[in-house]
């Protein structure tokens, strides 16, 4: 499973891509805005410094802007991958940029009728949205299943399964426990997954059974 950051905050992905876990980079307009700087110039210094994918979202909403928009994002570099939502004008832009030769995240998806779109269309990612789902009591990862489940049946389907929205490590276990492609994770939820009590106490007494040697490596 890849493991993409969720933000725009730069300072926080160079933190974590030190750790050889991050695989790419999703932001949103809400995302950008927290971070106070220009849009383009946050994109091109992300992929500055990650190779993998890093999704920039359009700001239109009619398919003809979105192309162009697409256009624009697509040549700050070549790792770029330009975000739509799943509306019909963003399936249409999906359309065209993917069958140039773009990378398309199709975002905001709730359905898995939506899903089977966004793979005809040739998305290179879909991006289910699962904590949105659990806030309005449905299971978000009853989605995760049902869209592995139907593009498994397609050959011809190639869009991964980007799972979005995602609170907490259990989001992430389940997401690969359902053979999900990738998970976009905020800083805090990454931190989570490592962090465990038995872990801080078994260090704790192995660094003071070591202090008791004496001893030291180096």
């Amino acid at each position: 499973m890849k493991f993409f950051i969720d933000t725009a905050d730069v300072g926080e992905i160079r933190d974590l891509a030190e750790t050889g876990m991050i695989d790419g980079v999703t932001t949103n307009p809400s995302l950008i805005a927290q971070s106070g700087r220009e849009f383009t110039d946050v994109i091109e210094e992300i992929c500055s410094f990650i190779d993998g994918p890093v999704s920039a979202e359009v700001a239109a909403t009619d398919a003809p802007t979105m192309i162009k928009e697409g256009h624009k994002l697509a040549k700050i570099a070549k790792n770029v991958v330009i975000k739509v939502p799943l509306t019909i004008d963003g399936l249409k832009t999906c359309k065209i940029l993917s069958d140039e030769g773009t990378m398309v995240n199709v975002t905001l998806c709730f359905s898995a009728a939506q899903a089977i779109l966004a793979a005809k269309v040739g998305a290179t990612f879909i991006s289910p949205f699962v904590g949105r789902l659990d806030d309005i009591a449905l299971d978000g990862m009853d989605l995760i299943s049902d869209i592995c489940d139907i593009y498994a049946n397609y050959q011809e389907f190639t869009t991964q399964v980007l799972v979005a929205s995602v609170r907490s490590p259990k989001h992430v276990v389940d997401a690969a426990s359902l053979g999900a492609d990738v998970v976009t994770i905020p800083p805090s939820a990454l931190r989570q997954l490592y962090n465990h009590p038995l872990t801080d106490k078994g260090l704790e007494s192995f660094l003071n059974d070591w202090a008791g040697t004496g001893q030291s490596i180096l």
